[in-house]
């Protein structure tokens, strides 16, 4: 690595002699933006950019300093995986900018394509750290790929400063008559910024694809972040709280469900425990207590001799299946009890199709409703013997709209080609931010399906509201009534029903704002029974235990 550590000697060099040549008065700025490109090789690029095109720089010395800092980034990161190899990819920084599995990918790239890798990596978007790093684990000879490095960089700096330096003259030119340039540069940084990294992406199929699929999740109100779809649905609760004079009167809904009804940091396993009375309904678990690793080693290990593989392992307290894992073997589990030190749940998984139903029942009515199905899918792919899988997941109708997460959860399985027909699973739990697609089932609902979630409903003292998780054999046999319960939430679950893509927002917050007037008349009802309402003060405990 002598040469790596003399070739960035000489990228230093450039930069301390173009900065004398050019005066004390801009070397500081060269400086600053050649150390700058080890931060952000774009925004020192488009920083340089505006800086020529307001007149304080020129050209070709930002261009050249710009290039200096960059090459030897590329230098550190190749050096990194020289030295520290993939042990490098745990240290920081690299840990929170370089997935493990997309320096494999790199790894297998190089072996293919060779110096081309190099390249190209530089403008396509998320690929050159990794593939910089995985020169240096694979010990490329740096002879041989120097001048392709320097390539690369010579051909992306003056690109990305002169789109900067252009947008940038161009926005003083419209703009000439404001006595302040500062915000116009600034605008005309973020715009050049944007056009490269959109201009770029449409280069290739790859890159459409996913720009497609940030389009469709930025689109389509499913998969909105919950800040974006609830601020309605809370001025709607503070209504409520206002109508009932009680602001909290929702957390008396459910009094045999711990945590305000089960509004956040609710036991699954007391849950479950509730639910004891409806017998065989309830997929077989057990609760694994914290302890040591020897203990609840040996007591999932009981679970699994009575029930078998695979089993489900989710956290006790936990919410939108985090941390939930389907163990297929001992290795699996004992890994998961091995990083997982909280109370955790196994339970005997139940293959077949998967549905969510929102029951209610008003205190004194003779028998509750289901406000709500729905039908969970799980996503897939069927190979055709040509594609890799990651083309198979981009050009998936469906798949697409979560291939960030496909790509970044199946990594390691990217180049692999399924044969002709072979169907890969992307997801493998009904939760739609881990890619489980949700329908509006409530064309399911049979009088059989309805007893048999009353007959259960009802052995739960203290339960009024909530959503089941079952899982059935068929879809006739869910009509039927025949199905296992793998989990029920409480107060702030939702009719998920609400996320089939055919259901506008206003749906949505149409369905959500009669989940909450209903939790707000069950709870006053319960109240006057007797019931406990949290305080505010509780409830603010709970949310800040959770988080």
């Amino acid at each position: 690595m002598k040469k790596v550590f003399w070739v960035m000697v000489i990228g230093l060099l450039m930069v301390t002699s173009l900065a004398v040549w050019a005066g004390e008065g801009v070397s500081a700025m060269l400086w600053v933006l050649a150390v700058g490109t080890l931060v952000s090789e774009d925004a020192a690029c488009i920083g340089g950019g505006l800086m020529v095109a307001s007149g304080e720089l020129t050209f070709v010395p930002v261009v050249l300093a710009c290039f200096a800092g960059i090459f030897t980034g590329d230098l550190l990161l190749v050096a990194a995986g020289r030295w520290g190899g993939r042990r490098a990819l745990a240290a920081w920084p690299l840990r929170t900018w370089i997935p493990a599995n997309a320096v494999e990918r790199a790894s297998e790239w190089f072996a293919k394509r060779g110096a081309w890798v190099i390249l190209a990596s530089r403008f396509i978007p998320g690929t050159r750290l990794p593939t910089y790093v995985a020169a240096g684990i694979l010990r490329v000879p740096l002879v041989q790929f120097l001048p392709w490095f320097a390539l690369a960089c010579a051909l992306w700096t003056p690109l990305l400063v002169g789109v900067a330096m252009v947008a940038g003259r161009a926005a003083l030119g419209w703009l000439a008559k404001w006595s302040e340039t500062s915000g116009v540069l600034l605008a005309s940084g973020v715009v050049a910024w944007c056009a490269i990294k959109l201009a770029l992406g449409l280069t290739t199929w790859r890159g459409r694809r996913l720009l497609l699929s940030r389009w469709r999740r930025f689109s389509r109100w499913e998969f909105w972040p919950m800040w974006a779809v609830y601020p309605p649905v809370v001025a709607y609760g503070i209504w409520l709280g206002i109508k009932h004079r009680s602001f909290t009167v929702f957390t008396a809904a459910n009094p045999g469900i711990g945590a305000g009804g089960g509004l956040v940091g609710e036991s699954k396993s007391e849950i479950l425990e509730g639910l004891s009375g409806a017998g065989d309904v309830v997929a077989a678990w057990k609760l694994i207590k914290p302890a040591g690793k020897t203990e609840r080693l040996a007591a999932a290990e009981e679970f699994v001799a009575k029930h078998g593989y695979p089993v489900v392992l989710k956290p006790d307290v936990g919410e939108r299946g985090a941390g939930v894992v389907i163990a297929e073997n001992l290795e699996k589990m004992t890994g998961v009890l091995a990083v997982e030190p909280r109370a955790l749940i196994a339970q005997a998984y139940v293959p077949g199709v998967e549905y969510g139903v929102f029951y209610y029942r008003h205190p004194d009515a003779a028998h509750g409703e289901i406000l709500a199905i729905t039908d969970k899918r799980m996503v897939g792919v069927t190979g055709d013997g040509r594609r890799t899988l990651e083309a198979l997941i981009l050009a998936d109708d469906r798949a697409v709209c979560m291939a960030i997460f496909f790509l970044q959860k199946l990594g390691s399985r990217l180049n692999d080609i399924p044969r002709v027909g072979e169907r890969v699973m992307l997801t493998e739990l009904g939760t739609h931010s881990r890619g489980a697609l949700f329908l509006d089932g409530t064309h399911l609902l049979t009088l059989e399906m309805h007893a048999a979630v009353e007959r259960m409903s009802r052995t739960f003292e203290g339960f009024y509201f909530g959503r089941y998780d079952v899982r059935a054999v068929s879809e006739q046999g869910f009509r039927r009534g025949e199905f296992k319960v793998i989990e029920l939430n409480g107060l702030t679950s939702e009719a998920t029903s609400i996320y089939d893509p055919s259901h506008s927002v206003w749906f949505g917050w149409q369905m959500l704002f009669r989940q909450w007037r209903l939790a707000f008349e069950i709870g006053e009802v319960n109240l006057a029974k007797g019931a406990r309402a949290l305080a505010v003060r509780e409830i603010y405990s709970l949310v800040k235990n959770q988080s």
